[in-house]
C-alpha cells in the first residue's frame, strides 16, 4: 500500500516538474523572441544621445519626431511604394506560375512525373546566395538591371520551389471525380485548371502567397545586387542610407525599421487563420 502511494506521489511530482519545465521552456523562447522587438520599438523613441549612452533605459521624452524624420529621410514613401509593387506583383506572378506547374504535375500522368517534382522542390535546398552570379548575369543580359521588373522576375523564380511544394499537396488531394465530371461536361485542360482545381486550392495559394510576400518584403541581398538607383530601390535597402558621411541617425533608422515591420504584421494578423489551416491541411492531405 505504501509502495503504491509512493509511486503515485513520485508520478505526480514528475508530471508537475515536466509541466513546470514546459512553461519555463515556452517563456524562455517567448522572452528571447519578443525582447529585441520591444527594445527596438522603445529605442525608436529616444534621442541619439540617449540611444548611445542609455541603450536599455526608457526615453525621458518620447520622440515621435523620429517617425516624421524617418518618413522624410531617404525618400521612404517612394521606397515603401516600390516594396509594395515588388512584393504584390511577385506574389501574383509566383502563385500563378507555381499553381500551373503544380497542376500539371499533380493532376496529369506522364513519364518522370515524380522526378520532375523532386527536381523542382530540390531548389528549396539551394542557398539563394549561390545563385547571385547567375541571376546577375541573366538580369543584366536581358537589360532589366536596376528595374522593379528585374526584382519581380528574380523573386518569382527564387520562390517557385517552395510554392510548388505547398500548392502541389493541395491539388493532389482534390478528388479526380470532379475533373472527370467537368470533362464529361466539355471542359478543356485550361478550364479544368481555372474553374475546378484552382478555386479549390485557395488555402494553399494563400499560404504560398504569404510566404512569398514576406520574403519579398524583407529581402535585402538581391535588392542590393540588382539595383543601383533610388528609382528602383526597395524599402529594406533604403534603410541603410540613414547616414551621412560623418553622422548616423540611429533612432530615425530604428523608426524606419518599425515602419517596415507593420505590413508583414498586418498580413499575418489578417491571414493567420488561413495560413495555419493551410499548413495543417496540407500536412494531412499532401
Amino acid at each position: 500500500m505504501k509502495k503504491s502511494i509512493n509511486r503515485s506521489g513520485s508520478h505526480i511530482a514528475i508530471q508537475a516538474a515536466a509541466k513546470t519545465g514546459k512553461w519555463f521552456y515556452i517563456l524562455f523562447f517567448l522572452v528571447i523572441t519578443f525582447l529585441p522587438l520591444v527594445w527596438l520599438v522603445i529605442s525608436s523613441f529616444k534621442t541619439n544621445f540617449e540611444f548611445e549612452t542609455q541603450a536599455f533605459a526608457l526615453p525621458k521624452v518620447w520622440m515621435w519626431s523620429n517617425y516624421k524624420n524617418a518618413m522624410s529621410m531617404a525618400g521612404l514613401p517612394r521606397l515603401f511604394m516600390n516594396s509594395i509593387i515588388v512584393a504584390a506583383s511577385t506574389t501574383i506572378v509566383n502563385t500563378l506560375v507555381a499553381s500551373m506547374g503544380a497542376f500539371a504535375i499533380a493532376r496529369e500522368t506522364f513519364r518522370f512525373q515524380n522526378l520532375l517534382l523532386n527536381i523542382i522542390v530540390a531548389g528549396v535546398l539551394i542557398p539563394i546566395i549561390a545563385l547571385m552570379v547567375p541571376f546577375f548575369k541573366l538580369v543584366n543580359g536581358f537589360g532589366i538591371y536596376d528595374t522593379l521588373f528585374g526584382l519581380i522576375v528574380t523573386y518569382s523564380a527564387i520562390n517557385i520551389p517552395i510554392s510548388v511544394f505547398l500548392i502541389h499537396g493541395f491539388m493532389g488531394s482534390i478528388p479526380r471525380e470532379l475533373e472527370e465530371a467537368a470533362v464529361i461536361d466539355g471542359c478543356s485542360f485550361s478550364q479544368r485548371f481555372s474553374k475546378i482545381v484552382f478555386p479549390l486550392t485557395k488555402p494553399g495559394l494563400v499560404t504560398a502567397g504569404t510566404f512569398v510576400f514576406i520574403f519579398c518584403w524583407n529581402e535585402f541581398i538581391y535588392a542590393m545586387l540588382l539595383t543601383s538607383s533610388e528609382v528602383s530601390r526597395t524599402l529594406q535597402l533604403g534603410i541603410r542610407f540613414f547616414r551621412s558621411q560623418f553622422v548616423v541617425d540611429y533612432t530615425s533608422m530604428l523608426a524606419a525599421i518599425v515602419i517596415t515591420m507593420i505590413p508583414t504584421i498586418l498580413v499575418y494578423v489578417f491571414l493567420h487563420d488561413r495560413i495555419i489551416s493551410g499548413l495543417t491541411s496540407g500536412a494531412v492531405k499532401g
